[in-house]
């Protein structure tokens, strides 16, 4: 997997679309952001800067990660030659998300293993969300499928917003499975998050197929989309203000943990269609090959576990060092995105090295698969 594609001409099955590296590149950075301002700031001397900044910057990059795990599904499904094979699809996805499973598994024992390692995290929720959307992928090919798509997103965010106060008990009473299933972004409602973006990707996908023109008509509704509920944020929160006015209060915390709540899904709503739309615009229509964003997106996932050793477990816990400086603070998270962005580029090349002598992972698995169906035979 290299930064390059053919020409923006090709099909989408056809070829890697890089301005969706680029959305899933700025999630990692707002990410990385966040760990940052948690595990290099001190409250003390920085205050309700270093608040603004925590909470500014966790809106987005869960809300991104898992709209784009919906968002991208069609593409492998569509482009499959199996797509009509039920059992084929479910091993498919189901094998991919388990992976992500584990990696979030590795990375509590191997970066908090303060905590038990069955805590729930954003990579197992990501995971879980293949494996539940895979299943589901042959539904969309119907308005009705897709339709009923997008009310259960709906409804399982209502249903969680009336359950809160129960759920609020329950986790106290059912500590371990509180921390499995509602800890840092749990699946219950953060799947609404996945299946919306299922939905709006197959329709990205007829669009496309009907011809630039309309495929530009959908990221321009988009665009009009994003900017309307940024406006309704703006102006609710002229009028309605909390305090403070910009922060956790509005929102859940259930299980210490953070998740979005009324006008707050607004503003992530309206920040990630507009992003959407934006990389889009620079990417594909302007033809911005922006390579190193393009990297941190294709490396997200081994980036996402890279980071945290680095952030937490180097800087923070082994050498004790703080940037409670807002110029050194800056100059060390520029630094730190060019050490990721270095990391990034050795990884796609060993990962073609890996390759081109059968040793990747998905080498490996092609293989075993081929014997076995030859044994079967």
């Amino acid at each position: 997997m290299t930064a390059e594609a053919p020409p923006a001409s090709a099909p989408a099955a056809q070829r890697r679309l890089l301005f969706l590296d680029g959305l899933r590149g700025i999630a990692l950075i707002l990410m990385v952001v966040n760990h940052t301002s948690r595990w290099w700031l001190d409250v003390k001397p920085l205050g309700w800067p270093r608040y603004y900044l925590i909470y500014g910057s966790v809106i987005l990059p869960a809300s991104i990660f898992l709209f784009l795990v919906g968002f991208c599904l069609p593409i492998s499904y569509r482009r499959s030659p199996e797509r009509d094979r039920m059992t084929a699809t479910l091993l498919k996805y189901g094998r991919r998300g388990l992976q992500v499973i584990a990696a979030g598994l590795l990375l509590n024992l191997v970066v908090f293993p303060e905590e038990p390692i069955w805590t729930g995290g954003v990579l197992q929720t990501i995971g879980l969300s293949i494996v539940v959307l895979g299943p589901l992928l042959p539904l969309l090919r119907s308005r009705w499928g897709r339709e009923g798509l997008l009310a259960l997103a709906v409804g399982l965010f209502v249903a969680f917003t009336l359950s809160y106060q129960a759920l609020q008990q329950w986790v106290v009473a059912h500590p371990v499975m509180g921390r499995i299933w509602f800890f840092d972004f749990p699946p219950w409602p953060w799947l609404s998050a996945a299946l919306i973006g299922l939905v709006l990707g197959w329709r990205w996908l007829d669009a496309r197929e009907r011809g630039r023109a309309a495929e530009a008509r959908y990221f321009a509704t988009a665009a009009l989309v994003g900017v309307v509920c940024l406006l309704f944020y703006l102006a609710w929160e002229w009028w309605l203000p909390t305090a403070p006015r910009f922060g956790f209060p509005r929102d859940f915390l259930l299980n210490r943990h953070w998740t979005p709540r009324g006008v707050t899904t607004a503003l992530i709503a309206g920040g990630l269609a507009c992003l959407l739309a934006g990389t889009y615009w620079l990417m594909e229509v302007k033809g911005w090959q922006l390579r190193w964003l393009v990297v941190l997106g294709q490396t997200a996932l081994m980036l996402y576990f890279v980071h945290q050793l680095i952030v937490l477990t180097l800087i923070n816990q082994a050498l004790g060092l703080r940037f409670n400086n807002w110029p050194l603070y800056i100059g060390a998270n520029l630094a730190l995105i060019v050490l990721l962005v270095g990391i990034g580029y050795a990884w796609l090349a060993i990962k073609r090295a890996w390759r081109a002598h059968g040793l990747g992972p998905a080498s490996v698995w092609r293989t075993f698969g081929a014997r076995r169906g030859a044994a079967v035979k």
